[in-house]
């Protein structure tokens, strides 16, 4: 007999090893007719025979041992019935099923260990009738089922051919199996047979299989059986695609890693790993590092972990750049301050031309820092119209302490994570502007300008002012926490210095934290002197002209301020100057020459007519028109207020867009000259019978103030009476019902506003004469001021 192994599952582990026979047909001399009347029974745990296949069985009961020994001496037939629960040790008759397969014992084979392997052919299925012994082993009084009787028609003949090339795929899936068997499986002409021998071999479970043994009808087995070899393909082509796909991952991970392998036996062979000097060379540098004992844990931890990382790996690069930051930063690393006073006093006076009140604070914070050694910087802030030097005067400030400078510009400024930095775990991530300024200039104590503090934004993505509170508090900054830092480092070491235009914009927690120095626009006499020793200077390198090449006097500068400049700084006098040198410069490059000493005339034929005069103020001479004064973020400004009054139903217009606190100083003063027309010989009915129109010029401009409230009674009062007010003449000041004067801010930016205008006299309020003392007397020379507590006091002065 040729035999043949054959797995449909190979994985799995069994006890039998399903053979065909060369012969799939029985002869007539081995067919079985009859059965004894007690037919010795073999329990099998793990699989169930069909007729026609051959199975090598290992016994290892006692009972099966004997019941095999006994068969094979008399007739050589056994009854095999599965089990219906393979975990029971001694089966009873209520654990076996009733339909089995009588099987010859072809070969009994003694085992060197003392157990029993036989070698049994399936010949024909039986039902279990009745069990007539159970010791020493079962045997059974049994009933032959009838012989499959094999349908002829096409539809039985498509299952059968279905079912070889179902399982023929199987067996291609399957790599263990060896090439023959499909071949043998296209040779078994029996379709009962092949059937049998299928779902012997099925990877299924015993209760399936014992199904398939159970179904009379072989057309209904067949149907079975390819319900059940379509599962099993569709779980070997899951199987088969998991398969190929680990092979190809890890054919590739033992490619990366050959190659590995030979990269760094080739880079030992060069003089060691690029990564390792690297990594050796971040050790070294760390070791001189005044860090705290949490930073260098932290350094410990993340460079352990980047010597068991690749480098090829993402968090590599993100760990790397890390301890890069971490031994870039200055911890503890600070310049020597420079604490002589008249140094530092002649580099301030070198640099900005007056400013006495924040000269003097810095000069008062090297003193103390000199006497004590050390000190928290002060978080200074300076406010004041733009163009007047508060930028640079930042860096003079760091020059004259010589520590270094670095300038962050926060307008327009909305994330929160610019200041405090992005968590690392995030793609592009990075340290906040502060960290990286530090970073930069590899000092700890830096000067460092907070830039237009005043405009940072505030929208769904963060408040950066809030980030400010923890920067710019002493009691805080010592330990700010930067995000991508993942450390507390000490910022109370740096001078900051914000600036702003406009105080009222700044939160007011932060606003607590700052140092305010008010700086007030300049007066005429100082911006002569600004553009003398610092514009001048700067314009003729600029334009490549020989400093001194010509002169312009400073009755020509006051001329240029006066006629093409409305400002508190010196930005528009800059650019006046360049067009006078880039008009000088074409004259030198066409002429070859040019005018020793430039004269009014010459400048209104470089700049143009006039810009702004103070011809407009001798012609104001109608009642009910009054000038006011006052302040803007770019410094101090006048204001004409104009009242018209008309014949018809009593109302009060108000136009010039004002704010709700300027239109509510109309009311108030138009209800306190109705309620005292009679003290100022006033007309009480022209109140009834008059509608009156109050309209502040330039409407473009957004106004707004109680400032206003004593210029508009004064034109109020002018209307109703006819009298016109005294030309040359401003006033501010907020009123109330009861006629009373208050004071306002901003006088010296209002009062420089005046008199860069031509105006000579000034009503304020009593309580204001102090503000006005702070002036230099020369800057307000030929102004005439007078201070008073109530309205009556301020129209004896202002009609004429």
């Amino acid at each position: 007999m040729i035999q043949k192994n054959f797995y449909l599952h190979p994985e799995d582990d069994t006890d039998f090893i399903p053979i065909i026979p060369i012969n799939e047909n029985e002869n007539e001399n081995d067919k079985i007719t009859e059965v004894p009347d007690n037919l010795p029974v073999l329990p099998l745990r793990n699989t169930v025979l069909f007729p026609g296949v051959v199975l090598p069985i290992t016994v290892g009961r006692d009972k099966s041992i004997k019941a095999v020994n006994d068969s094979y001496k008399t007739n050589k037939l056994i009854g095999v019935l599965a089990q219906k629960d393979s975990s029971i040790e001694d089966p009873e008759v209520k654990d076996l099923c009733l339909i089995g397969t009588i099987a010859r014992i072809v070969k009994l084979i003694k085992m060197p260990d003392g157990g029993t392997t036989i070698i049994i052919q399936g010949k024909k299925r039986f039902l279990l009738e009745e069990i007539t012994t159970e010791d020493p082993y079962f045997k059974a009084r049994v009933k032959l089922l009838d012989e499959d009787i094999i349908p002829t028609d096409e539809d039985f003949g498509a299952y059968v051919s279905n079912i070889k090339d179902v399982a023929g795929q199987i067996v291609s899936m399957s790599p263990n199996i060896p090439t023959e068997a499909s071949i043998i499986l296209k040779n078994i002409e029996n379709p009962s047979f092949l059937i049998n021998f299928v779902s012997s071999n099925l990877n299924s479970e015993l209760a399936e299989k014992q199904r398939l043994l159970e179904l009379e009808d072989v057309r209904e087995r067949a149907e079975e059986l390819m319900q059940i070899l379509q599962k099993e393909l569709q779980f070997a082509e899951l199987k088969n695609k998991v398969t190929n796909k680990t092979r190809t991952e890890l054919d590739k991970q033992q490619r990366e890693y050959f190659l590995q392998q030979q990269l760094k036996s080739i880079k030992e062979e060069l003089g060691g790993d690029l990564n390792d000097r690297e990594l050796a060379e971040m050790k070294k540098k760390a070791e001189g590092k005044k860090w705290s004992q949490a930073a260098k844990n932290l350094f410990k931890s993340n460079i352990e972990k980047l010597e068991r990382m690749h480098p090829s790996t993402p968090d590599y690069s993100v760990v790397y750049n890390h301890l890069d930051l971490m031994l870039d930063l200055p911890w503890e690393e600070y310049t020597k301050d420079s604490y002589d006073l008249k140094k530092a006093k002649q580099v301030l006076d070198n640099d900005h031309y007056g400013m006495t009140k924040i000269k003097e604070r810095i000069l008062e914070y090297l003193a103390v820092l000199k006497l004590k050694g050390d000190m928290k910087s002060p978080i200074l802030c300076f406010i004041g119209p733009p163009g007047i030097g508060k930028t640079s005067l930042g860096r003079s400030i760091a020059n004259a302490v010589e520590r270094k400078y670095v300038r962050l510009s926060l307008g327009g400024l909305h994330d929160e994570s610019e200041l405090r930095g992005h968590r690392k775990t995030y793609i592009g991530a990075m340290p906040g502007r502060i960290i990286q300024s530090i970073r930069k200039i590899k000092s700890s104590n830096p000067v460092i300008i907070l830039d237009e503090i005043d405009k940072v934004g505030s929208d769904h993505r963060g408040d950066p002012s809030s980030a400010l509170l923890e920067i710019l508090d002493p009691e805080q900054n010592h330990t700010f926490y930067d995000n991508y830092l993942e450390l507390e480092y000490d910022l109370s070491k740096v001078l900051f210095i914000a600036t702003a235009n406009n105080i009222n914009q700044i939160q007011p927690a932060l606003r607590d934290r700052l140092e305010i120095i008010d700086l007030s626009g300049y007066a005429i006499e100082e911006k002569v002197q600004i553009a003398k020793v610092h514009l001048l200077p700067k314009q003729f390198e600029a334009h490549g002209l020989k400093s001194g090449s010509f002169k312009i006097t400073d009755k020509v500068l006051e001329k240029i301020i006066e006629s093409y400049t409305r400002e508190s700084g010196v930005r528009e006098l800059d650019r006046q100057i360049a067009s006078i040198m880039r008009y000088q410069a074409k004259e030198m490059a066409v002429k070859g020459k040019v005018k020793g000493t430039l004269t009014i005339l010459d400048i209104e034929k470089i700049l143009g007519s006039t810009k702004y005069s103070n011809e407009i103020y001798k012609t104001v001479n109608l009642p009910g028109v009054a000038v006011g004064l006052a302040w803007t973020y770019v410094g101090g400004d006048i204001l004409f207020i104009e009242t018209l009054l008309s014949e018809g139903k009593p109302n009060l217009t108000l136009t010039g867009n004002l704010g709700n606190v300027m239109k509510e100083s109309a009311s108030t003063a138009l209800s306190y000259l109705q309620a005292n027309a009679k003290k100022f010989n006033i007309d009480p009915e022209l109140f009834q019978k008059k509608m009156v129109h109050v309209h502040v010029p330039e409407g473009a401009v957004p106004k707004d103030g109680p400032s206003a409230g004593i210029t508009m009674f004064t034109s109020l009062a002018s209307a109703f009476s006819g009298r016109k007010v005294k030309p040359f003449l401003a006033m501010t000041g907020e009123i109330t019902l009861r006629g009373q004067v208050l004071p306002v801010g901003g006088i010296k930016e209002k009062v420089l506003a005046a008199k860069r205008a031509g105006l000579k006299e000034i009503i304020l309020c009593w309580q204001n004469e102090k503000d006005v003392n702070e002036i230099d007397g020369e800057f307000i020379k030929g102004v005439s001021f007078h201070y008073v507590k109530n309205m009556q006091q301020v129209l004896d002065l202002a009609l004429a």
